[in-house]
């Protein structure tokens, strides 16, 4: 035992040794501390609806450690600014210190207080990070705009929206059985994530072709990366009582569901025209027993592009339904479903359907995990017709439930841009697509960016190429 005892006493002064070892400090004013950033950008923060964060970090990168005299905000207490490192708030902390090839966090918060002024506005601060005899700064900024807040609201008459400032939705919007809600041209509604759009009466969305007129509807956190999440906000929701209900020239993206209509109406319930519905997690567009007419309508990269169950009244006219997967939404259902039924308590109820598209183009991912881009599907012996004029799309069969008139199958549309990684898409055609000039004539004179359509045949789709 008496070796042991010899090799195992040195070995805990050793240990001990290595223990009590402070660690080295630098006070040289060549030693650099660097930061992740060199300024911080916060996109649009609503005023009064509370505070957007970011973070960068303090890197040394010397093998000895270094003592920083002091983290501030330029603008001390007064800052719209916030500041947290490592745990210890601001506006100033002292006696930090940063080991050596270590680094600290530092957490930025912004809160913008509202104003009377309606124009959009810039606050900027910077941190200053002083060590050594060394300073070092961080800018930032953050672009704030005031808004009309409203929160579990209802409209209950005659309403107009327009664009003087946007409008932020909390807990959610009831547009009532017998009201009608205006939204005109440019108007921007952001809505919270537990705030759906809700319509009993009557919505007329009346936007314009270009990008700052079209009337958009979206989530309220624009910063990244919240301001590309789908499932954002729950979506726009037109109950069974609701009736003439018209959105042109809108664009819905971020949502949950895009655009749900329930039920049957005298005349058709909603009419969709020159509308983009994007990135919706879970549908862009479920219509159940409905009337509904589209035309010029793009649904791209949703979870399902279009849903009609249930039976209804549909056409579509000129419509792009594209999906591609990305790292929000993989693309695991068909572009467009179409049943008269729908499953409740385990049995199969059925309604009429009759469902007519047009000069449409179904398309998404080839070698992906969707086989077939069109769905057709019967229950029953209810009065049936779906009507497919002059279509492109991916199917490995035209569907044996439908009426098929001028179909081009598997062969690419041939979009303008197409980057999942980047996440950029464009769904304009490219000059030698198989979609050019190949629909019927409808009457329709102009796109889905309002540019003309030629008196004769146009091209498929909701673009038509100039």
């Amino acid at each position: 035992m008496k070796p042991v005892k010899k090799l195992f006493f040195p070995f805990i002064l050793i240990c001990l040794l290595f223990a009590c070892k402070k660690e080295s400090f630098t006070s040289s004013p060549s030693a650099i501390l660097t930061t992740t950033a060199d300024t911080l950008h916060f996109d649009t923060v609503f005023t009064s609806v509370g505070s957007v964060s970011q973070v960068f970090k303090i890197i040394n990168d010397n093998d000895r450690g270094i003592r920083i005299n002091s983290v501030r905000l330029g603008g001390g207490s007064a800052s719209p600014f916030r500041i947290n490192i490592d745990g210890t708030p601001g506006p100033r902390v002292e006696g930090l210190s940063v080991g050596a090839n270590d680094s600290l966090y530092v957490f930025v918060t912004v809160t913008i207080n509202p104003t009377a002024a309606n124009l959009d506005f810039v606050v900027r601060d910077s941190i200053e990070i002083s060590y050594n005899g060394n300073t070092r700064w961080v800018q930032l900024d953050a672009y704030g705009r005031n808004a009309v807040f409203l929160r579990d609201a209802v409209v209950s008459g005659t309403e107009t929206w327009n664009n003087d400032q946007p409008y932020v939705i909390l807990g959610g919007l009831t547009v009532d059985t017998n009201a009608a809600l205006s939204i005109t041209k440019g108007t921007k509604i952001y809505l919270h994530g537990n705030a759906p759009f809700i319509v009993h009466g009557s919505l007329q969305v009346q936007g314009e072709k270009w990008d700052s007129t079209r009337v958009v509807f979206a989530g309220d956190r624009l910063d990244l990366p919240y301001r590309d999440y789908p499932g954002s906000y729950p979506g726009i929701i037109f109950s069974d009582v609701s009736h003439n209900n018209q959105i042109s020239f809108a664009l819905i993206k971020n949502a949950y569901q895009g655009i749900v209509v329930n039920g049957p109406s005298t005349g058709t319930k909603l009419v969709l025209s020159e509308t983009i519905i994007d990135n919706a997690y879970d549908a862009g567009i479920i219509g159940l027993n409905t009337s509904l007419a589209a035309r010029n309508l793009l649904v791209s990269n949703c979870g399902k592009g279009i849903v009609l169950a249930l039976g209804g009244q549909y056409n579509f006219t000129h419509c792009t339904v594209a999906a591609f997967s990305n790292n929000f939404i993989q693309h695991r259902e068909p572009a467009l479903l179409v049943s008269n039924f729908l499953t409740q308590n385990g049995q199969p109820v059925a309604n009429s359907l009759n469902a007519v598209f047009r000069n449409c183009i179904f398309w998404g991912e080839q070698n992906g995990l969707v086989e077939s881009e069109v769905a057709v599907l019967r229950q029953g012996t209810t009065p049936f017709a779906v009507n497919f004029d002059q279509v492109l799309w991916r199917v490995p069969a035209n569907p044996s439930n439908a009426t098929v008139a001028g179909a081009i199958n598997q062969s690419p549309p041939l979009f303008d841009s197409l980057n999942n990684g980047s996440r950029y898409y464009n769904f304009r055609l490219k000059e030698n697509s198989p979609a050019l000039n190949k629909g019927g004539a409808t009457g329709l004179v102009i796109d889905l960016d309002g540019a003309p359509r030629p008196v004769g045949l146009p091209d498929l789709g909701a673009y038509e190429r100039q």
